[in-house]
């Protein structure tokens, strides 16, 4: 995990528990921050699953988080621009003209 600054209270099993359940997703399938948060339970919060997946290293298919609209969260975050949405565009995820995609079709449940 990348470095975390001494004002990051987050455990690394904390951690570890996110990866571990977004390491699951398929290719050309997403899960949103609060399913993920739903899944683990008490104490995750979409906002800190979003968080952790800053954090994450190269291993774990950050790109395959999105929001509850079905739309990327890190468009202006990432270079390139929009890196998101071409990596799941990639994967054959496909989205509309305002940058959503159908979750009914591309969410995945475990």
């Amino acid at each position: 995990m990348k470095n975390q600054t001494k004002q990051t209270k987050i455990s690394q099993s904390y951690c570890e528990r996110v990866y571990a359940l977004v390491r699951r997703i398929p290719k050309g399938r997403v899960m949103t921050y609060g399913q993920i948060a739903e899944i683990l339970g008490e104490g995750y919060t979409p906002r800190l699953v979003g968080y952790v997946m800053k954090l994450s290293d190269s291993d774990v298919p950050w790109h395959r988080v999105i929001n509850s609209k079905g739309g990327c969260s890190t468009s202006r975050l990432t270079i390139p621009i929009n890196l998101q949405q071409k990596l799941l565009e990639q994967e054959g995820i496909r989205f509309n003209e305002r940058g959503f995609c159908d979750l009914k079709k591309y969410r995945w449940t475990p």
